[in-house]
């Protein structure tokens, strides 16, 4: 079937269903392999379920399209702006820990419902004042800097398996063409895997032992199991909620950066039609349940628009299928195990440049937004924030430490510095930030570092170009 027998209109967009069965499957796996390696990766630096994680990346997209109206083609992996939280809470991935920050998380999905009904309340401009990219920017850079100590530990238990991670992953993204450049995470998992496994460096026992059928859930790692096993802390309760909750804000804009680039790469304006507040609904939604199963938080995945931009295919029917092929491969133990031996210096070796790559779109983030720093409450905003993450974090204590009756709160340097930055911004005078909802580079925060991101973006900057143009 030629190409010109299936556009519709004059975009050039093709619709899957007259691609026939053959066609679209193949679509569909290319969805669920682009978004795969950067969403079983947060399982494996976190210590979260694999087969969880799938699980709740199928069933978040479905749950996103359903409240979207189904006409946004995204789809929902796991989050990395929340691995500097399930590291405060669980530093060593302790199941009995993870179920806290869990809960943390769960309660950052609902600010995503907040935010949702002050959109359709007052506005995006109005709303966005208080989230520039001054505040967010720095949060950024902070979250890849506090987390780059457990790269470079866990590079130091195999550097030559390391280093085979970060050569792929760093050939591919400069010189890799095509879906190649979309995906150097997953390429450089499995070269530095098949490498540590022709030497001898993973035990495959765990593998052999697995069952090829099995639940994805467990009841005594979700968030429900906290209230009934009778040991409930409810110090370190709350300190998941205030340590982690201020991260949405990041994630948030992100979340209007993503919706931003697949608008321009479609060609449709999805900020107004189904409108942020129903993306930002299905979203944070998406984020809460998945939490309370013991899933990593879910995020709109910028690999999935760079598919888009590759395949002309827009429509979100592929994406559906995606999401129901991750649901099926959840239900395999044996394929989770496969991913759980993964050497920890294969882990090192990604999460190295991606921590670095985190700080570097922070940095990004605050030069295409044209953030003045002749200012000096720009410049006192950006310090503070960048200080108090940091120092707080590598200080003695980990964290501010506030007793409150019989209980103690511990205030992450994360938290503080977050918080610490959209009260500045709110309260000193001189705020130039300006939302535009028609330009992606002007929407804040692009935080899915992962695959590919920039050719995204250029991509989704020539598409909207291209619009006017026409």
């Amino acid at each position: 079937m030629s190409k010109e027998n299936i556009k519709i209109g004059e975009e050039g967009i093709y619709d899957a269903r007259k691609l026939g069965t053959g066609r679209v499957l193949i679509l569909g796996f290319q969805h669920m392999f682009a978004m795969f390696g950067s969403t079983v990766l947060v399982p494996l630096l976190t210590g979260l379920s694999v087969s969880t994680t799938l699980l709740w990346a199928g069933l978040g997209t479905l749950l996103f399209h359903l409240i979207s109206k189904k006409k946004v083609p995204a789809f929902l992996g796991s989050s990395f702006a929340f691995l500097a939280g399930y590291a405060a809470i669980a530093p060593n991935g302790e199941p009995e820990l993870l179920r806290y920050a869990c809960f943390g998380v769960a309660c950052a999905g609902l600010v995503y419902l907040i935010l949702a009904v002050l959109f359709r309340a007052f506005g995006a401009s109005r709303v966005m004042k208080y989230f520039p990219p001054v505040v967010t920017g720095p949060i950024i850079i902070a979250i890849g800097l506090n987390l780059s100590k457990s790269a470079v530990e866990n590079c130091s238990t195999n550097w030559p398996i390391a280093l085979v991670a970060i050569v792929i992953v760093v050939v591919c993204n400069i010189w890799g063409r095509g879906m190649v450049k979309i995906i150097p995470i997953l390429l450089g998992v499995i070269g530095s895997y098949l490498v540590a496994a022709i030497t001898g460096c993973i035990d495959f026992t765990p593998v052999r032992e697995a069952a090829w059928i099995g639940l994805p859930l467990q009841y005594q790692r979700t968030v429900f199991s906290i209230f009934t096993d009778g040991n409930l802390d409810p110090a370190l309760l709350i300190t998941s909620v205030i340590t982690i909750v201020p991260i949405a804000f990041a994630t948030m804009m992100e979340h209007i950066g993503d919706i931003s680039a697949i608008s321009s790469t479609v060609g449709k304006n999805f900020i107004k039609d189904p409108g942020l507040h129903r993306t930002l609904t299905g979203d944070g939604l998406a984020t809460t349940l998945a939490s309370l199963f013991g899933a990593p938080a879910n995020t709109t995945y910028g690999e999935n628009t760079g598919v888009l931009t590759l395949t002309k295919v827009y429509d979100p029917m592929v994406i559906r299928l995606a999401a129901v092929i991750a649901i099926i491969l959840s239900f395999c133990p044996k394929f989770a195990s496969v991913i759980e031996v993964m050497p920890s210096a294969t882990i090192g070796g990604i999460s190295l440049v991606l921590y670095g790559m985190i700080s570097a779109v922070g940095v990004r983030n605050v030069v295409e937004t044209h953030v003045d720093f002749s200012q000096s409450r720009n410049v006192i905003i950006a310090a503070l924030i960048l200080v108090l993450s940091i120092g707080i974090n590598y200080s003695t204590a980990g964290a501010i430490v506030i007793p409150v009756g019989a209980i103690t709160i511990n205030f992450s340097g994360i938290a503080t510095g977050s918080l610490v930055g959209i009260v500045l911004n709110a309260i000193l005078p001189g705020k130039d930030y300006k939302f535009e909802d028609d330009e992606p580079n002007r929407t804040g925060v692009d935080l899915e570092i992962a695959q590919g991101k920039s050719l995204v973006w250029e991509l989704a900057r020539k598409a909207g170009q291209k619009n006017m143009e026409d």
